[in-house]
């Protein structure tokens, strides 16, 4: 299992900044990321490594921020293996909200962050269908 933090923040000039400065300040190292944003506010995902603390220091500051539990698949860098895990999902009926991934990690396969209606039935299927699911002390 991995925890993500999902940050509220206004859209406005330097607001991630804003975000990714405390971060730096509470000495949290951030290990992926995704933003996604509507006209007034956007939605910071951050996997980090020290969720509690880096939750705690953002609410001290003032953001608003939750912790969710997401699936880290590994998936080896050939072609179609995201659509392969994908269709594992949808075959399992499985609505994946949104996915992301793991920039770096030192020689070894991507990891691809995905946040499901179904946490649990998700983590079995894919399991069942031999996808290797990696959890925080893998990053």
């Amino acid at each position: 299992m991995i925890k993500q933090l999902s940050v509220f923040v206004e859209n406005y000039p330097g607001s991630l900044l804003e975000v990714t400065s405390a971060l730096t300040e509470a000495h949290i190292n951030i290990r992926a990321v995704a933003s996604l944003d509507t006209p007034d506010f956007g939605i910071l995902r951050l996997v980090v490594d020290d969720t509690k603390k880096a939750k705690d220091f953002l609410t001290a500051k003032g953001f608003v921020v939750r912790i969710q539990k997401v699936i880290g698949a590994e998936l080896k860098d050939e072609k179609g293996n995201l659509n392969q895990m994908l269709g594992i999902l949808a075959a399992g009926r499985v609505d994946v909200k949104y996915i992301y991934s793991f920039v770096i990690r030192e020689d070894r396969a991507p990891v691809m962050v995905v946040q499901t209606d179904d946490y649990e039935k998700a983590e079995r299927i894919l399991k069942e269908a031999g996808v290797k699911l990696v959890g925080e002390d893998e990053l």
